[in-house]
């Protein structure tokens, strides 16, 4: 073990949970990768069936770069700017390393995504109910990988985001292949940027339906997304200290639609 952690009693078990950042090393391309290219950093999201990995570099990269990461999975996004390389891409779960998010579940260790690689190191985060329960995690990881204990901390269940046990996939649910077309053909052309990079007609033109189709298209996949992430943000803001927009609470007069 490269780093140690005093573990302290705590006062009051009961009113708190635990959370354990750490750092690995074990075979996995992801970490490789970014141990080949330090300035490299490598988030992975696991989904059902695919792993979405979203990966950054403030340097321009380099053409070895560019190829590797091309064997990594289908390209979603990719840019490269005065900001630097920004990539997202999705890969098959063949390479998933399903040891040690196995090895969470057994010391009922609740992981904590995205899994971050950098510098060749695996960088996870877990939320445990027990402090045993973190303690015998890195013990059973100790057995067979360098690991590296940065933090461990004591946090209310107040605290906890209830967000982080809901996957991506969520907030898809329900929105059709045609719905999520039209919502990342808006998204890539610009048109949520400010000032909007194109218009819903020019939307429409590339594609093969009229622009009320498109349109309706665009618009169901807007309100189902803003559906599916109001939990979710409920939860977020649930603790959220004061009322920065001064929010008139009373009944709001009733309107026409537009």
């Amino acid at each position: 073990m490269t780093g140690t952690v005093t573990w302290l009693p705590t006062e009051d078990r009961g009113m708190s949970l635990y959370e354990a950042s750490f750092r690995v090393k074990h075979e996995c391309p992801y970490r490789e990768i970014s141990e080949r290219h330090p300035d490299l950093t490598i988030r992975e999201w696991y989904l059902s069936d695919c792993q979405v990995l979203e990966i950054t570099s403030p340097e321009t990269p380099t053409d070895d770069l560019l190829a590797e990461i091309d064997a990594l999975g289908s390209i979603l996004h990719r840019s490269v700017d005065d900001t630097g390389l920004h990539v997202v891409t999705q890969a098959c779960l063949c390479s998933l390393e399903e040891s040690i998010i196995d090895r969470f579940e057994a010391n009922n260790c609740l992981y904590q995504p995205p899994t971050v690689h950098r510098q060749g190191w695996e960088h996870y985060t877990v939320i445990a109910f027990n402090e045993a329960d973190v303690r015998a995690l890195i013990q059973d990881l100790e057995a067979d990988r360098d690991i590296d204990v940065l933090s461990k901390t004591a946090i209310t269940e107040q605290a906890i985001p209830h967000s982080m046990l809901a996957p991506v996939d969520r907030l898809f649910e329900d929105l059709t292949e045609r719905q999520l077309a039209a919502i990342r053909l808006a998204l890539e052309s610009g048109y949520y940027e400010q000032p909007r990079q194109t218009s819903l007609r020019e939307l429409a033109e590339r594609t093969a339906v009229a622009r009320s189709t498109y349109e309706e298209h665009l618009r169901k996949a807007e309100n189902k997304l803003l559906t599916n992430a109001g939990e979710f943000l409920r939860l977020v803001t649930a603790t959220a200290v004061g009322d920065p927009l001064q929010v008139d609470q009373s009944e709001p007069p009733e309107q026409c639609a537009d």
